[in-house]
């Protein structure tokens, strides 16, 4: 890529090193400086563009996959553009993320990695590559200037990144133990499934009872899918391990989001860590539990958000501090009465209670095998945090509007949980 070329000119490789390299190293007061000379070096000339094109995407194989093998996923390097950058550069981030993806078959890509692809539309639509940014530029009215530095601030970000805790395979890798969220498959399981269905009627509909219904049942199921799979470990079928998520956290109140978060994967048997840097939590735990917390968390996010937005329609409760300090106590609340289903469901679990997929219930035989199995999977948990983050402390969320508390936890106790105790005690 350093080449000369025939005219004696600096090769678009060469060029397009230069330039990345000076912007990486640039310090904050001179980066204008430093991305004006790289994008103008390597706009200067449209003859060279198509090769300016191919060098662009050719790099970005190696800046993506630097990425990926310091722990970071296809919906991370999303994420951190997305908050620091703007609209073009997420268009550009995702381009460079399913250019990369080429060297990769489906097979060698865990179920969370292919569903991150798939959700951030990761797609290589250019008919060639030394036609992308071209094409790109037309499809966004962008100059070769703008899009040269655009494309400079973008590889900026992401080389900077520091090495994270992974959270499963990069592409290619084998995964450390037989999880089955590491496994390549084609589609979600069969009862995530019908989950995922319950819980978005539940969210559509206008009418509470209908939605209480909904959410209670489709938390039922998880439950009972949690008691199984720990049921199934204590026997010896399954040898699965905890595994790892990392959910987007976003301004604004990043912290009451990350408290509700937190009650939920607890009420889970899931640990959750912040990085408040990056706008996300790492969420640790089995991984039918993870996949529970994912879409609880969402749900119950969203019914906060309507509840909230409704309570601040007053006057006298739009003030940052009211919002705050509702999703605050909205958390707090929430985790008490996860608390509270979960150790219900687990009591009727090991009374012999047992619900099928069809929604009607069995009567067993108690389990003796059941709380022994529960505690050790926690166990497990707690042992996998202390291997990905040797080194933690806690924060606090301050509170500093009495209303905004009391319309919180009442908003929680209004929220869709009653017989939610199903999919809690997973």
């Amino acid at each position: 890529m350093g080449r000369r070329t025939e005219q004696g000119g600096e090769g678009a490789g060469a060029l397009l090193d230069g330039a990345v390299r000076a912007v990486l190293t640039a310090h904050d007061e001179v980066l204008d400086v430093a991305l004006d000379t790289g994008a103008s070096s390597l706009a200067a000339s449209a003859e060279r563009w198509p090769e300016v094109s191919r060098a662009l995407l050719g790099y970005a194989d190696t800046a993506v996959g630097r990425c990926w093998s310091a722990g970071w996923r296809p919906a991370d390097l999303v994420r951190v553009v997305r908050r620091g950058l703007g609209p073009v550069h997420l268009a550009l981030a995702v381009d460079l993320i399913a250019a990369e993806g080429r060297r990769h078959s489906a097979a060698g890509l865990d179920r969370r990695w292919l569903e991150q692809l798939r959700e951030v539309s990761a797609e290589v639509w250019w008919p060639g590559d030394e036609r992308f940014l071209a094409e790109f530029a037309v499809r966004h009215r962008l100059d070769r200037f703008a899009l040269a530095t655009a494309a400079l601030e973008l590889l900026r970000t992401w080389g900077r990144l520091p090495p994270i805790a992974p959270v499963g395979p990069a592409p290619g890798r084998a995964a450390a133990g037989p999880r089955r969220s590491s496994e390549p498959v084609t589609g979600e399981p069969r009862m995530l499934a019908r989950i995922r269905a319950l819980l978005a009627k539940a969210e559509s509909t206008e009418f509470p009872d209908e939605a209480e219904a909904l959410t209670a049942k489709a938390q039922q199921l998880m439950a009972q899918h949690s008691i199984d799979d720990a049921l199934l470990a204590a026997s010896g079928a399954d040898r699965d391990a905890p595994a790892a998520v990392r959910i987007g956290v976003d301004n604004p109140y990043e912290g009451p989001k990350t408290m509700l978060l937190d009650a939920v994967a607890a009420a889970n048997r899931c640990r959750v860590v912040w990085a408040k840097e990056f706008g996300f939590c790492t969420v640790i735990g089995f991984d039918g539990d993870l996949d529970g917390v994912e879409l609880l968390y969402t749900s119950l996010l969203v019914q906060a958000t309507h509840a909230l937005n409704k309570a601040g329609s007053r006057k006298d409760s739009r003030s940052k501090a009211f919002r705050q300090s509702f999703l605050v106590a909205y958390a707090a609340r929430i985790r008490e009465r996860l608390t509270a289903a979960t150790e219900r469901a687990t009591s009727a679990a090991a009374a012999g209670r047992h619900l099928r997929e069809d929604g009607t219930e069995e009567q067993l035989l108690p389990d003796a095998r059941l709380l022994p199995a529960l505690a050790a999977r926690s166990q497990a948990v707690d042992e996998e945090v202390g291997r990905l983050f040797p080194k933690l402390v806690s924060q606090r969320v301050r509170v500093s509007d009495g209303v905004g508390w009391a319309a919180g936890r009442a908003a929680a106790d209004r929220a869709a949980l009653h017989g939610r105790a199903g999919r809690i005690g997973r």
